[in-house]
Protein backbone atom coordinates (compact mmCIF):
# COMPACT_ATOMS: atom_id res chain seq x y z
CA UNK A 1 0.00 0.00 0.00
CA UNK A 2 2.50 2.50 0.69
CA UNK A 3 4.18 1.62 -2.34
CA UNK A 4 1.40 2.61 -4.51
CA UNK A 5 0.75 5.51 -1.76
CA UNK A 6 4.29 7.04 -3.13
CA UNK A 7 3.51 5.73 -6.65
CA UNK A 8 0.75 7.67 -7.21
CA UNK A 9 2.48 10.97 -5.29
CA UNK A 10 3.11 13.69 -8.41
CA UNK A 11 1.40 11.98 -10.76
CA UNK A 12 -2.20 13.87 -11.27
CA UNK A 13 -4.45 11.19 -13.27
CA UNK A 14 -6.28 12.77 -15.51
CA UNK A 15 -9.35 12.08 -17.81
CA UNK A 16 -9.35 12.07 -21.44
CA UNK A 17 -12.17 14.39 -22.62
CA UNK A 18 -14.87 13.22 -25.20
CA UNK A 19 -13.44 14.71 -28.07
CA UNK A 20 -9.76 13.99 -27.68
CA UNK A 21 -9.31 11.15 -30.54
CA UNK A 22 -10.71 13.47 -32.88
CA UNK A 23 -9.01 16.49 -31.97
CA UNK A 24 -5.81 14.56 -31.88
CA UNK A 25 -6.93 13.21 -35.82
CA UNK A 26 -7.65 17.43 -36.84
CA UNK A 27 -4.13 18.25 -35.60
CA UNK A 28 -2.27 15.59 -37.30
CA UNK A 29 -4.20 16.43 -41.00
CA UNK A 30 -3.45 20.23 -40.65
CA UNK A 31 -0.87 21.62 -42.54
CA UNK A 32 1.91 22.99 -40.08
CA UNK A 33 4.43 25.27 -40.40
CA UNK A 34 2.93 27.88 -42.34
CA UNK A 35 2.28 31.30 -41.78
CA UNK A 36 0.38 32.46 -38.82
CA UNK A 37 -0.39 36.08 -38.36
CA UNK A 38 -2.35 35.18 -35.14
CA UNK A 39 0.87 34.02 -33.66
CA UNK A 40 3.26 36.27 -35.64
CA UNK A 41 4.72 33.18 -37.41
CA UNK A 42 6.83 33.94 -41.06
CA UNK A 43 6.10 30.45 -42.03
CA UNK A 44 9.31 27.95 -41.83
CA UNK A 45 12.54 29.68 -43.38
CA UNK A 46 13.44 27.04 -45.11
CA UNK A 47 10.66 25.12 -46.41
CA UNK A 48 12.57 21.84 -47.04
CA UNK A 49 12.31 21.44 -43.31
CA UNK A 50 8.12 21.79 -43.34
CA UNK A 51 7.51 18.13 -43.71
CA UNK A 52 10.39 16.76 -41.75
CA UNK A 53 9.07 18.97 -38.85
CA UNK A 54 5.76 18.03 -39.31
CA UNK A 55 6.72 14.23 -39.41
CA UNK A 56 7.79 14.73 -35.63
CA UNK A 57 5.62 16.72 -34.28
CA UNK A 58 2.53 14.51 -35.53
CA UNK A 59 4.28 12.03 -33.51
CA UNK A 60 4.13 13.67 -30.60
CA UNK A 61 0.67 13.91 -31.14
CA UNK A 62 0.50 10.01 -31.84
CA UNK A 63 2.30 9.41 -28.25
CA UNK A 64 -0.25 11.74 -26.71
CA UNK A 65 -2.98 9.77 -28.17
CA UNK A 66 -1.36 6.51 -26.75
CA UNK A 67 -1.65 8.19 -23.37
CA UNK A 68 -4.83 9.37 -23.91
CA UNK A 69 -5.97 5.96 -24.86
CA UNK A 70 -4.20 4.09 -21.82
CA UNK A 71 -5.85 3.09 -18.81
CA UNK A 72 -4.35 5.62 -16.46
CA UNK A 73 -3.28 8.94 -17.91
CA UNK A 74 -1.79 11.44 -15.78
CA UNK A 75 0.15 14.79 -16.09
CA UNK A 76 3.54 12.11 -16.08
CA UNK A 77 2.76 10.51 -18.97
CA UNK A 78 1.77 13.30 -20.99
CA UNK A 79 5.05 15.31 -19.78
CA UNK A 80 7.19 11.90 -20.67
CA UNK A 81 6.22 12.21 -24.01
CA UNK A 82 6.55 15.47 -24.43
CA UNK A 83 10.43 15.37 -22.99
CA UNK A 84 10.50 12.54 -26.03
CA UNK A 85 9.17 14.25 -28.48
CA UNK A 86 11.39 17.39 -27.92
CA UNK A 87 14.29 15.24 -28.20
CA UNK A 88 13.22 14.05 -31.58
CA UNK A 89 14.07 18.11 -33.28
CA UNK A 90 17.99 17.24 -31.58
CA UNK A 91 18.97 15.79 -35.40
CA UNK A 92 17.51 19.22 -36.82
CA UNK A 93 17.73 21.72 -33.76
CA UNK A 94 20.96 23.88 -35.03
CA UNK A 95 19.32 24.27 -38.11
CA UNK A 96 15.84 25.60 -36.30
CA UNK A 97 15.50 29.44 -35.85
CA UNK A 98 13.82 31.14 -32.79
CA UNK A 99 10.07 31.63 -34.94
CA UNK A 100 10.42 27.68 -35.58
CA UNK A 101 10.96 26.35 -31.86
CA UNK A 102 8.25 28.62 -30.91
CA UNK A 103 6.04 27.23 -33.22
CA UNK A 104 6.88 23.57 -32.16
CA UNK A 105 6.63 24.63 -28.26
CA UNK A 106 2.82 26.32 -29.34
CA UNK A 107 2.09 22.91 -31.34
CA UNK A 108 3.37 21.24 -28.25
CA UNK A 109 0.95 23.45 -26.05
CA UNK A 110 -2.35 22.47 -28.67
CA UNK A 111 -1.82 19.01 -27.74
CA UNK A 112 -1.93 19.82 -23.88
CA UNK A 113 -4.58 22.08 -24.25
CA UNK A 114 -6.87 18.80 -25.99
CA UNK A 115 -5.94 16.82 -22.48
CA UNK A 116 -6.16 19.67 -20.54
CA UNK A 117 -2.37 19.12 -19.47
CA UNK A 118 -1.68 22.78 -17.56
CA UNK A 119 2.18 21.91 -17.52
CA UNK A 120 5.13 20.48 -19.53
CA UNK A 121 7.29 20.63 -16.01
CA UNK A 122 9.78 23.29 -17.84
CA UNK A 123 10.63 21.11 -21.01
CA UNK A 124 9.21 23.95 -23.45
CA UNK A 125 11.45 26.37 -21.92
CA UNK A 126 14.02 23.82 -21.71
CA UNK A 127 13.79 23.40 -25.45
CA UNK A 128 13.23 26.97 -26.64
CA UNK A 129 16.21 28.31 -24.59
CA UNK A 130 18.55 25.62 -23.73
CA UNK A 131 18.64 26.60 -20.12
CA UNK A 132 16.56 27.08 -17.01
CA UNK A 133 15.63 30.66 -15.93
CA UNK A 134 14.49 29.67 -12.81
CA UNK A 135 18.25 28.68 -11.66
CA UNK A 136 19.54 31.96 -9.92
CA UNK A 137 23.44 32.56 -11.59
CA UNK A 138 25.47 33.37 -8.86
Amino acid sequence: MIFLTLTACGQKQMKTPENAMDKFEEFKEKEKFIEDNTLFYPGIGDPTMRPILTDKINIVASDFKEVANSENPTDKKYQEKIELGLKRFSDVYLNLDTEDRERICSYVEELMDIVNLESSDGQLNDFMYRFDPTEIIK
